[in-house]
């Protein structure tokens, strides 16, 4: 029990010292899982110490939650794919909460026809699978744990610029997901303008297929219209992703604040993932996220989970296929 403790301690430590070092890193939500983890040990040795047997029935009750949980973020994620494709469409990005839910069902049918079989090579074979989607679902969890406390920690600090990046435009006109974004950039606009300061906005887009005009000229007559002055808007009309985004709209604040600081503006969804863009290309600023439609969540947090986890391929890459290949050493 006190090594539990003292071993969810050391990891506590580490993960204060990184997060006041900088909240925008991943490994940041590695340490607050891992302290988690030896924390929950920690409460099962206490409990067992006391009472034995409410001890085990706790173990049993996370044992048994395991594969509920499963089952029913297996059924959860296929309604979700479904409702996705009705309403936004077909396209493969759309697809990821569907996918995601049968290949749940894929790997537990696949599990029950390798124990018929009783076959070593594909035995292995499944082996690798859950040792390769074990290490996956840990970092899905960091991710999904860290980015909910990235969330919720707000900055106070003075700001110059508030950033509010591009989604999307249905021709010429603001889409409902970017409409939630420019809200909460006015909001913490007029927040820094009550508080007496005099912060600029920046609306950051190019003009993708599809659109009419830059996404940043449709966001900043969204603003004006709805009060901000003109001459309090900035359009960033050269990006076509997040990273260029920030990069050009760095470009416009250093130009006019050489030292500055800034607040940028995403949906929640994406927030902790900008926020780990934003340190990549060097722009001082945190992010703050906007609400997100229920039904989009699901399958845009896995899209942005797939996206950190190739933004680490080489490192992710090698340990993914250490943990494939070890089942099969037996046989060599």
């Amino acid at each position: 029990m006190t090594i539990c403790f003292a071993i969810a301690g050391f990891w506590f430590l580490i993960f204060v010292a990184s997060f006041l070092y900088d909240r925008r890193l991943f490994r940041n939500s590695i340490f607050l899982i891992l302290t988690l983890m030896f924390a929950g040990l920690g409460v099962i040795f206490a409990v067992e110490s006391v009472n034995r047997g409410l001890a085990r029935w706790l173990v049993y009750g996370i044992l048994f939650l395991i594969p509920v949980t499963i089952a029913v973020l297996a059924v959860f994620l296929v309604v979700n794919g479904v409702t996705m494709i009705r309403r936004e469409g077909r396209r493969p990005k759309n697809l990821l909460s569907l996918a995601a839910g049968l290949g749940i069902f894929g790997l537990v049918i696949f599990g029950v026809v390798v124990q018929q079989l009783d076959w070593a090579p594909l035995a292995a074979l499944r082996t690798a699978i859950i040792s390769v989607l074990t290490y996956i679902s840990f970092l899905f969890v960091c991710f999904l744990i860290y980015a909910f406390v990235y969330s919720r920690v707000r900055s106070s600090r003075k700001i110059d610029f508030v950033i509010v990046l591009g989604s999307g435009l249905r021709g010429s006109r603001v889409t409902p997901l970017l409409a939630s974004r420019l809200d909460r950039g006015k909001l913490v606009y007029d927040r820094a303008i009550r508080k007496g300061r005099s912060p600029m906005l920046i609306t950051s887009g190019g003009q993708g297929p599809g659109e009419d005009i830059p996404e940043s000229h449709a966001m900043a007559t969204y603003l004006i219209e709805r009060g901000v002055p003109a001459d309090g808007v900035l359009r960033e009309d050269r990006s076509t992703s997040t990273a260029e985004n920030l990069l050009f709209s760095r470009e416009l604040m250093v130009a006019r604040v050489p030292n500055y600081r800034c607040l940028i503006v995403t949906n929640n969804f994406h927030a902790f993932r900008a926020a780990l863009t934003a340190r990549k290309v060097k722009v001082n600023g945190q992010v703050v996220g906007s609400p997100t439609a229920r039904y989009y969540w699901p399958t845009a947090t896995i899209r942005e989970f797939v996206a950190i986890l190739f933004s680490h391929k080489w490192i992710n890459g090698i340990i993914c296929g250490a943990l494939f290949v070890l089942p099969f050493i037996q046989f060599v």
